[in-house]
């Protein structure tokens, strides 16, 4: 029996849910030479005032700039994008959080420490040799899946509510992505924001440690480093669409605090050029710096030969475009792909630079995975 298409998304700590059901048609981009021609359909319809829902997947972004031109695979497993044409969300509070009862079995990273660390070393030597200053490396986590996944979706928000969840079921695969990060918004004013998110350290036993543990977020180097290296990134990314001096950061090194770790994030906001596209916008910003590295171009060269695998969902956008020009988009961190026949998969990662080491960077990538895991320590964590 076919599964009715439906696209959700949840702020957990607004108690906000916008549900999109019902769509007149899909858009949805399987191939490379598809992807430009659906942006520009998705522009149309943004102007006739249609609402859509959807996500774009990380290999997209090699076909929004010629010189990442040969990289993107004709045909990947997973569509370049999907979106819904809809007449209107329906709003309601989400659904009292529960437990997720083992949604998850035999999770395993793909990556043991020892394979990590020899792909590590190699963007080392790239960082070194000055190849790039950031590089973030991820590896994909396999496991099984069982039960309801939209149940899931909402048992996940008591292990960690978020701002930009959102659950996908239109065509293939259904993702779900508990993201904490936004890719970018803008609103009918014309304004545009993100939040690039760099920087990660777990919480404390108590109050009194994770105080400690955020002011020596707030005083290391690398944190700050890494952190101002995507904010530069993106105001880079976001001027080329905006408005001549408009471009600012109203903050800087924020942290924000979940049940299993400390984030620290930053925002960049500018005003929109008159009339810039869908297209224009996603080739100017698309995949967020905080999940490629810097220069962007650069990074995403070497981590292609690095991680040996497409990314899909994870690490591409997903969200909604409403019909006055307002749309938020997630970056898909996070993010599960449930494939029907009950393989589920989900990457984890983070941003390397010249003084990071092997070990504290996968033992992150781990605590990362929590958001899906729980307790659980997936094989290969010791």
């Amino acid at each position: 029996m076919a599964r009715p298409p439906i696209a959700c998304f949840s702020d957990d700590l607004a108690g906000r849910m916008l549900t999109f059901s019902r769509p007149d048609t899909l858009i949805v981009a399987e191939t490379a030479d598809a992807v430009l021609p659906a942006l520009a359909r998705m522009e149309e319809l943004r102007q006739a005032g249609r609402w859509m829902a959807g996500y774009m997947s990380y290999e997209a972004g090699f076909l929004l700039d010629t010189a990442l031109a040969g990289i993107a695979p004709e045909k990947p497993d997973l569509p370049y994008l999907c979106f819904g044409v809809f007449d209107r969300p329906e709003e309601a509070a989400p659904p009292e959080p529960e437990r997720a009862q083992d949604f998850l079995s035999e999770v395993t990273p793909a990556w043991d420490f020892e394979t990590y660390e020899r792909r590590f070393d190699r963007l080392h030597a790239h960082l070194m040799a000055g190849d790039c200053y950031q590089g973030n490396l991820t590896f994909p986590v396999h496991a099984r899946w069982s039960g309801d996944p939209l149940a899931a979706f909402h048992a996940y928000a008591a292990r960690q509510p978020v701002r930009y969840a959102a659950y996908i079921d239109l065509f293939g695969p259904r993702i779900l992505s508990r993201s904490p990060e936004l890719f970018f918004e803008t609103g009918a004013d014309g304004f545009i924001e993100t939040h690039p998110m760099k920087g990660t350290a777990p919480r404390g036993r108590d109050a009194a440690e994770d105080e400690a543990i955020i002011a020596a977020m707030l005083d290391d180097e690398k944190t700050l480093a890494e952190n101002c290296m995507i904010v530069d990134l993106l105001r880079n990314d976001i001027s080329r669409i905006s408005e001549s001096g408009s471009v600012h950061v109203p903050k800087l090194f924020d942290i924000e605090t979940y049940p299993t770790l400390h984030q620290m994030v930053s925002h960049v906001r500018a005003k929109l050029l008159p009339d810039v596209t869908l297209t224009e916008i996603f080739s100017a910003l698309f995949p967020c710096g905080s999940v490629t590295g810097a220069p962007k171009i650069s990074a995403m060269k070497i981590l292609h030969g690095l991680e040996q695998g497409p990314r899909g969902a994870y690490c591409g956008a997903i969200g909604m475009i409403g019909p006055d020009g307002a749309m938020r988009f997630n970056v898909a961190i996070r993010t599960l792909t449930l494939h029907d026949d009950g393989r589920a998969v989900f990457n984890v990662g983070g941003g390397i630079v010249v003084d990071s080491t092997a070990r504290g960077e996968y033992e992150e990538a781990l605590l990362k995975a929590r958001f899906a895991t729980g307790a659980l320590a997936p094989e290969g964590s010791r």
